[in-house]
């Protein structure tokens, strides 16, 4: 998934995006296993979500959650011969056949769970396989999406529960924007803008390793202010995190994420 910040082209020359208006994103996987940056690539406006996949280095038995903005059959089907799943919104104009379909619980929200073949000439050249599709309605947002698949053995809700896990990359983001200070850059060329984000997110991981080996009960957010008040003192880190009764105090701030 990318998040996407606009900034004036005049400034930002290199960060084109549309005519008039510039933008920089920020394509980040995150490992869902400890909601820590798997890979991170930063690029102008202009670089479409699916090119990404061209960096990416699929892992054996990985399971990659996508939105719809992925939805490229080629690059689909080299991770599918990795071999490695994925998960992905499908489109409304995607247009395939139905081969088998199996039986469902739509108490559980679920509408069908199939075996599908795709029809389209250049899907079915670029895709030659069969795929699962599984179509869910969210009861909360009263909304029916569908999904695609490569993974033929996990349970159907399952697939569905693992696509709800990929707006952990949102708080993520949200996370980064309130409390490290890269709401406004201090350098407008691309140099200065991916070095200040670098840091931000090198800060993120290391509180983020800090909380999981130190088996700490106390929010990110707590931790790196902690941390920001005691950097130079002379004693184990531990401590530092025990000899208080630290009050969690995260601070009301209203972020707007772009997603495409």
């Amino acid at each position: 998934m990318q998040i996407l910040r606009f900034v004036c082209l005049s400034l930002f020359p290199w960060a084109r995006f549309r005519r008039t208006k510039g933008a920089i994103k920020l394509h980040t996987w995150l490992d869902l296993r400890g909601n820590i940056p798997a890979f991170i690539a930063i690029t102008d406006g202009k670089v479409h979500d699916v090119n990404i996949l061209d960096e990416l280095i699929p892992e054996l038995g990985a399971i990659y959650v996508m939105d719809r903005g992925y939805l490229d059959f080629t690059r689909l089907y080299a991770i599918n011969q990795t071999p490695a799943f994925f998960v992905v919104r499908s489109k409304r104009n995607t247009k395939f056949r139905r081969i088998y379909s199996r039986s469902i619980d739509k108490s559980t929200g679920l509408r069908c769970d199939q075996t599908v073949a795709f029809t389209g000439f250049y899907a079915k050249k670029d895709y030659p396989e069969k795929l699962r599709r599984i179509k869910f309605f969210d009861s909360e947002k009263k909304k029916t999406v569908n999904f695609l698949t490569n993974n033929f053995t996990l349970p159907a809700l399952t697939i569905a529960e693992l696509y709800r896990y990929r707006w952990q990359i949102e708080l993520l983001f949200k996370w980064i924007k309130q409390h490290l200070r890269i709401k406004a850059f201090y350098g407008t060329s691309m140099n200065a803008v991916k070095t200040q984000i670098w840091i931000a997110i090198s800060e993120y991981v290391l509180v983020a390793i800090v909380k999981e080996r130190l088996n700490l009960s106390q929010s990110l957010y707590t931790i790196l202010q902690i941390l920001s008040v005691t950097l130079f003192e002379k004693m184990p880190i531990l401590p530092v995190f025990q000899r208080f009764d630290y009050t969690e105090h995260i601070p009301n701030e209203t972020i707007k994420i772009v997603e495409y």
